[in-house]
């Protein structure tokens, strides 16, 4: 766990914990966590534990491995409060170090090393809020994120970048106004100067991933990538539309959708879905305020396979829905109860044709949905049943 997300709440307890022969904290490693430290202030042996050790004492308390030697914590102490600096130690070589104010959260510089030395992350605190730009980077050195934290709040990251190891850019996210300079040129890669921008993100291996454009801070397209270099994703916004499209890793478009923006909020006003060769093969589309006004969908050869047609508002909504043969002759039809979200009512004349248009079945609902009727006729139009179907499910010749 590394000393920068510590709370203050962690950075007290840390501090008020520590005896001089006390288990290190577990995020030096679950080998050491059964280890204990000897400290000293001043040449004399305290216990960060028992105020009385440290009364009134300002210095540099240090605690080591008590069956190595090893330094592990450097902490100042001014005048019995632990206050200043704190350096963490991992092998005799310096991991962590920041400081804490009076209330033992984190104030000013905090850095984190590797083995080697080199700094691994750099932030700024603000009473145990990180401020500014906040940096990691590779052991390497290769800087790997930043990431930009308002002076006031409580602590919201506002906008971020993100490298590979190759040093191209990877991942971005925009705040409201140019935050990332100098580790990045925000203002022109969030399209705040110079129109609208383009960034390209890459993967590890150093292959292009998403494409995007930024305008004033807000993305209004973003394009995604297949292995093979092929789109697999685009999204574009234009004023108060959105449109959202899919593809197949072979470049052909499997999906699209159109969003209507009103406020915080997005309403889907059509959406279309398409074969593996690229045929349509459905077709949603829906009024400004989300209510469903038409629902298509098409065989492959391109005959309608079924058309609902939505009308009437509130409890009164109905669909009516059109069945095809892939001939395109009428196969059935009927009309349903269709109020909001609820289960769709057959009420009405249903029909069911054969291919050559001729009547087959017919069955009557009433407004609750029940049958109430059934007549069938044979592939000549000769009536060879009409019965009158009861709420028990039982039946009888119709007459009237």
């Amino acid at each position: 766990m590394p000393v920068f997300a510590e709370s203050s709440l962690a950075a007290r307890v840390f501090r008020v914990t520590l005896t001089t022969r006390l288990p290190l904290p577990l995020f030096f490693g679950a080998g050491a966590a059964h280890a204990v430290q000897d400290c000293e202030l001043n040449g004399q042996s305290v216990s960060p534990s028992n105020g009385a050790s440290t009364a009134g004492k300002t210095g540099l308390m240090r605690c080591k491995d008590h069956a190595t030697g090893e330094l592990q914590r450097e902490q100042q102490v001014q005048n019995g409060v632990f206050m200043g600096l704190v350096r963490f130690y991992e092998k005799g070589k310096l991991a962590r170090e920041h400081a804490i104010n009076a209330k033992g959260n984190m104030q000013g510089c905090a850095r984190e090393f590797s083995p080697g030395g080199q700094v691994l992350r750099e932030a700024t605190y603000d009473d145990g809020q990180e401020r500014g730009l906040v940096r990691s980077f590779y052991p390497g050195g290769q800087l790997r994120r930043a990431t930009f934290y308002p002076d006031t709040g409580t602590g919201t990251e506002r906008a971020f970048v993100e490298f590979t190891e190759r040093g191209q850019m990877s991942m971005l996210r925009c705040g409201e106004a140019p935050a990332l300079a100098p580790v990045a040129d925000d203002a022109k890669l969030c399209g705040f100067v110079g129109g609208p921008s383009q960034v390209d993100l890459f993967d590890a291996r150093g292959t292009l991933r998403s494409r995007l454009s930024y305008m004033t801070g807000k993305r209004v397209r973003t394009q995604e990538f297949y292995d093979n270099g092929k789109p697999s994703v685009l999204d574009e916004t234009s004023g108060n539309q959105r449109i959202e499209r899919s593809f197949s890793s072979e470049g052909v478009k499997r999906r699209e959708t159109v969003w209507l923006l009103v406020e915080r909020t997005a309403i889907r006003q059509r959406e279309q879905e398409f074969s593996e060769k690229g045929t349509l093969v459905r077709d949603q589309r829906w009024t400004p305020s989300g209510e469903p006004v038409r629902d298509d969908s098409f065989y492959l050869n391109g005959q309608p396979r079924s058309k609902a047609v939505y009308t009437g508002t509130g409890s009164a909504r109905t669909v009516e829905v059109t069945e095809f043969y892939d001939s395109g002759q009428r196969a059935a039809q009927g009309r349903y109860l269709a109020p909001g979200r609820s289960r769709q009512v057959p009420v009405g004349t249903h029909q069911r044709f054969n291919e050559k248009g001729t009547l087959l079945a017919e069955s009557s609902f009433d407004a609750k949905g029940r049958v109430t009727r059934e007549r069938a006729w044979d592939e000549n139009g000769e009536l060879q049943r009409d019965d009158e179907v009861f709420e028990d499910g039982s039946r009888k010749a119709f007459t009237r």
